[in-house]
């Protein structure tokens, strides 16, 4: 059984291939993909049993690549993947001209959205398209929206509202909020405040985090958090603790130390994700597989992402038989577009604001717990959107 599970997508995609045209003679049409990523700076582990990853992101793109290339034998088509890893802000400008000059005309980013991100934004030309892999902020959906930007991670009102579906419908419908001391998780609350209003939840109690970040795993820190959290979320009766900690500081500590006995999601706990090494359903396993033969770790967000985008860029180019990038980009936003990515259901990008509809997993540190849109949720369209801003909540101008 796991030797036919591993085997499946390389089948797949040649069965695939072999529907297709036969690829005009005169050689193979080359389309090359480029892909910015950034240094990253060593953090410490919360946890010895963390996975840390000095390539995550470029890895998930480095396996779509070789996918591209097995459908790309029978259409003609040669994808190449052009990589870049500036070390500031700064060389982020001069990385896009590099990569548009070698004839990249999609370039996956797997920039923060912050001074980097504007950066590649502000240097790439109107014909070239990015496909954001990182970044989750909801304002690039909305007001700093873009025309040449498309969004292959969920946003945060997506992931808020998928884990927030998920609570309403085991009736834990009182929510108590606590908050990290960094904008992210102020915009991650955000997100949380809105989905309760959407799905007819309530914040009963919100709460700053305000202790000072230390060492949990010495002595002394496991006294003080083992003193300090039960008094810190005694508060009003609530059903469930929503952490908004995306860092990674304090919600790990959490569970089993509240003063009543109640869940913890969020950002720890029982999150809401693009992608976790949990997941094995749909024919995941051998995806799971098959990055970790290349990549010796599991594969984690940032390289589901940014697999799914390169693999977006692959799916168009060999349904439309073109290596023009114009023609691409068009299918891949167009209303033909469908996208597999190990999740139950196709997927494709919403035209009023470039983001990739898709599933998003509810999931444990060790298990699969459940997959959103939930099915008591209905849409006029497509369950899907019923995460995050629809058509008619949309502040996005420029799709």
């Amino acid at each position: 059984m796991m030797r036919r599970a591993l085997v499946l997508l390389p089948l797949t995609l040649m069965f695939a291939a072999s529907t297709l045209r036969a690829a005009p003679v005169g050689g193979s049409a080359t389309i090359a993909i480029g892909f910015v990523g950034e240094v990253e700076r060593p953090e410490a582990r919360v946890s010895p049993l963390d996975v840390v990853a000095s390539d995550e992101g470029v890895q998930g793109a480095r396996l779509a690549i070789a996918d591209n290339a097995t459908t790309g034998r029978f259409t003609g088509q040669d994808f190449r993947l052009i990589e870049e890893t500036p070390s500031d802000s700064d060389g982020v400008a001069p990385a896009v001209r590099r990569l548009e000059q070698a004839g990249a005309h999609f370039i996956v980013s797997d920039l923060r959205a912050d001074r980097s991100l504007s950066a590649l934004l502000g240097a790439v030309s109107p014909s070239t398209i990015v496909l954001n892999t990182r970044a989750s902020d909801d304002r690039l959906r909305n007001e700093d929206c873009r025309p040449a930007l498309l969004n292959v991670t969920p946003s945060r009102a997506m992931q808020a509202d998928a884990l927030a579906q998920y609570l309403v419908v085991r009736q834990w419908l009182r929510w108590f909020l606590i908050i990290g001391r960094h904008e992210e998780d102020a915009l991650y609350a955000d997100a949380f405040r809105q989905s309760a209003k959407r799905f007819g939840a309530r914040i009963v109690a919100k709460k700053k985090w305000t202790f000072e970040p230390g060492n949990p795993h010495a002595d002394s820190g496991h006294v003080t958090l083992q003193a300090e959290i039960p008094s810190f979320t005694r508060t009003a009766d609530h059903d469930v603790v929503v952490v908004a900690d995306e860092r990674g500081e304090f919600g790990d500590e959490l569970p089993y130390r509240t003063w009543a006995p109640r869940p913890v999601t969020g950002t720890q706990g029982l999150v809401a994700t693009a992608w976790s090494p949990v997941q094995e359903q749909w024919g995941a396993l051998q995806l799971q597989s098959r990055f970790e033969r290349q990549a010796h770790r599991p594969m984690m967000r940032r390289d589901y992402t940014a697999w799914l985008a390169v693999r977006a860029v692959g799916e168009a180019a060999v349904r439309t038989h073109s290596a023009e990038p114009a023609t691409i980009t068009r299918f891949m936003r167009g209303p033909d577009f469908r996208l597999g990515g190990f999740k139950g259901q196709p997927m494709s990008f919403r035209p009023w604001d470039g983001q990739l509809r898709q599933p998003i997993l509810i999931a444990g540190p060790r298990v699969l717990v459940s997959v959103s849109p939930q099915q008591e949720f209905l849409h006029r369209g497509s369950p899907l959107d019923s995460l995050g801003p629809d058509a008619s909540e949309t502040r996005c101008k420029h799709p």
